[in-house]
């Protein structure tokens, strides 16, 4: 008997319209690999019901299938019994909201595979949607200083770029980053932007989407070490300038006359503290795309802010586009996740309140925590490409063995959160926080 693999819908959101599986890789697992393949229908998912129709069968119940995958959570109220489930479960970090399905997830004796945990041996992830979120990012956040500019009554050529739901395609995002570019080109940049500085911090798959899409403006890039020097020049208004910033440019060894060392920061981030406010003064926009957990110093926080404009000069930061969008984390004033059709809101470093919205004192922080689902067409069939590799071995398991037994491909073994209603071994960890929880 082939076994049975599920799709449901995603409905954490209305903005959600992604799908792990598109329907030509759907196709390709009944054809090649005798897979059932069963889509729960959807009104708002990109792909529409009637394209799946062809290859799938399209129906609401999923209780047939051995193993079920998704995009997003899926809420424990409509977990089933025993079932094997895939999806971006965001509990790694014991993550307080999300407790509860994982609680239910234990209860019903389900089996949970992360795709956040799916990893080589080194430890890098596999399956992610990390270059389209920062090229959506991107498009938010530039779009985001054209509307804070513009609520300075200061007209500019970002005004033109739109969010990237906006967009039919990346590749109309593109022409229209490009028209922008030729703007500032030959009209440069408004009286008193220039220069205008726009820093990215990290340099993985979040860093280079967005950088990918900026580099259609005209720029130049400099080292965070030039960037005082920049200012002491005549500005350049044709052009922008670009900083990535290392982990190197980020912190610095607490002990005296100690030498930045890599792997010892990420083994012991306690002996590091941040020195990324020495760079606040000089951006227009910050984008961040570091991956961050409690253990490592924040990149921006409050009190920096607090410190930057409670200065006699008015800030040359507008804009914190926060893709990685960690509640007070390595951004320290993304108190908040935004969704699309509320993209930003503004934190006033001086009484620590935020308001909706692009207008009022403080810095605009866009905290969209969905920003691939903007480009749902593009980001789901590379996101089901790279999943294809492992569906067919996930569907054909056999998880009725011990958890050393089970026959999965490395990579997605390291991913199994919970197996047959228990912790696996590497997240028994979790059982603190879901004592937290109780």
């Amino acid at each position: 008997m082939s076994k049975c693999i599920g799709v449901r819908r995603e409905d954490k959101s209305v903005w959600e319209r992604r799908t792990p599986i598109v329907p030509e890789d759907a196709r390709r697992l009944s054809e090649e690999h005798g897979l059932q393949v069963v889509i729960q229908p959807s009104p708002i998912r990109v792909f529409g019901d009637e394209e799946y129709a062809t290859v799938a069968q399209v129906q609401e119940d999923l209780s047939t299938c051995d193993v079920v995958f998704a995009v997003k959570e899926v809420p424990p109220q409509l977990l089933l019994p025993a079932k094997t489930y895939v999806y971006f479960a965001h509990v790694i970090k014991g993550q307080p909201y999300n407790m509860p399905m994982l609680r239910r997830l234990l209860e019903l004796g389900c089996t949970l595979i992360d795709y956040e945990k799916v990893t080589d041996e080194r430890g890098r992830r596999l399956i992610f949607f990390g270059r389209h979120a920062g090229q959506a990012g991107i498009l938010d956040t530039l779009n985001a200083l054209g509307r804070r500019l513009e609520g300075e009554g200061i007209p500019n050529p970002f005004a033109a770029i739109g969010q990237a739901h906006t967009y039919p395609n990346l590749e109309a995002a593109r022409q229209t980053l490009r028209a922008a570019g030729e703007r500032i080109r030959g009209e440069g940049l408004p009286a008193g932007l220039a220069p205008l500085v726009v820093g990215f911090a990290g340099y993985g798959n979040v860093s280079q989407g967005a950088q990918e899409l900026f580099d259609l403006l005209p720029h130049q890039e400099v080292a965070p070490g030039e960037l005082e020097s920049l200012f002491q020049q005549e500005p350049d208004s044709h052009t922008l300038y670009k900083v990535v910033f290392k982990e190197e440019h980020m912190v610095e060894p607490v002990a005296p006359g100690s030498r930045f060392v890599l792997q010892e920061y990420y083994d012991h981030p306690e002996k590091y503290r941040s020195i990324f406010a020495s760079y606040l003064p000089y951006l227009t926009v910050l984008v961040n795309g570091i991956y961050w957990e409690t253990r490592y110093p924040r990149l921006v926080t409050k009190a920096a802010l607090r410190d930057l404009f409670a200065a006699p000069q008015k800030p040359r930061l507008r804009v914190i586009g926060d893709i990685s969008c960690d509640i007070e984390g390595a951004i320290e004033c993304t108190v908040r996740c935004t969704e699309p059709g509320d993209p930003v809101f503004v934190y006033n470093p001086l009484t620590g309140q935020a308001s909706d919205g692009f207008a009022g004192e403080g810095v605009a922080v866009l905290a969209v925590d969905i920003l691939p689902s903007q480009l749902p067409r593009e980001a789901s069939e590379y996101f089901s490409g790279v999943l294809m590799r492992y569906i067919p071995a996930i569907a054909q398991a056999d998880y009725t063995v011990p958890f050393e037994e089970l026959a999965l491909p490395p990579e997605i073994k390291r991913a199994v959160i919970v197996y047959r209603g228990a912790l696996a071994p590497d997240y028994r960890y979790l059982e603190r926080y879901l004592e937290k929880e109780r």
